[in-house]
C-alpha cells in the first residue's frame, strides 16, 4: 500500500514514518508550506524535512509556492477556528494530490502531536477522505511523542516552538505587559 503521509516537519515525521513503514506501507511525505508563517520558519523546516527524508530515503512532495496571502484570506474574522480551518486545507491538498498521484490513502503527522485536536483531525480526514474518494488512515502516533523528541535531539534536528501559523507564533512568543493589550 502505497500513502501519501502529510509532513508538517522533520521532528514531526520520525515516529510515524518509522510505524507506518513497520506496517508495511511504502510512505511518501508531503509538505505543505502556505500556513507556517514567517517564511524563514517555512524554510528551516523545509530544509529540516528535506535533510531528514535523505538519511532514511524518504521521498518527499513538496507543494510549489507558498501562497500566505490565500491561507490569511481564509483565516481572517475565523480565528477561533483557524485550526479547523487549517486542518482542512493542509489534508484537502494532501488528499488530491494522493489522488492525482496513485496513492491508496493518505494520513498526517499532525496526530503525532499531542497538542493538536485528534478528534477534529480525524473528522475532517474522514470528511474529505469521502469527497475525494481517497481512504484516510487514522492512527493515533502520540504513543511515540517521547521516542521521536528523543531521536530528533540525537540527531540535532530543528525544533520548531510553534505549530506554525501567525497566530500560534503569537501565542507562543508574545506576553503582554500590564496596561497593553493583545
Amino acid at each position: 500500500m502505497k500513502i501519501l503521509l502529510h509532513t508538517c516537519c522533520g521532528p514531526c515525521a520520525i515516529f510515524p514514518v518509522k510505524c507506518l513503514r513497520t506496517e508495511g506501507f511504502h510512505v511518501t511525505g508531503f509538505f505543505y508550506p502556505d500556513n507556517i508563517h514567517p517564511y524563514t520558519e517555512c524554510l528551516r523546516r523545509r530544509n529540516t524535512l528535506e535533510d531528514y527524508a535523505r538519511q532514511i530515503a524518504l521521498p518527499v512532495i513538496f507543494k510549489e509556492g507558498y501562497d500566505l496571502e490565500g491561507f490569511l484570506r481564509k483565516i481572517v474574522f475565523h480565528e477561533s477556528d483557524r485550526c479547523l480551518i487549517c486542518y482542512r486545507q493542509r489534508l484537502g491538498a494532501t488528499a488530491a494530490t494522493a489522488v492525482k498521484k496513485g496513492f491508496d490513502t493518505f494520513s498526517t503527522t499532525l496526530l503525532y502531536s499531542k497538542f493538536q485536536k485528534h478528534d477534529a483531525i480525524r473528522r475532517i480526514a474522514e470528511e474529505i477522505a469521502l469527497e475525494t474518494g481517497i481512504a484516510f488512515l487514522y492512527r493515533d502516533f502520540r504513543t511515540g511523542w517521547k521516542e521521536g523528541i528523543q531521536t530528533s535531539k540525537r540527531l540535532q534536528m530543528y525544533r520548531q516552538q510553534y505549530c506554525g501559523c501567525i497566530f500560534s507564533e503569537k501565542e507562543r512568543y508574545f506576553k503582554a505587559r500590564p496596561g497593553v493589550h493583545a
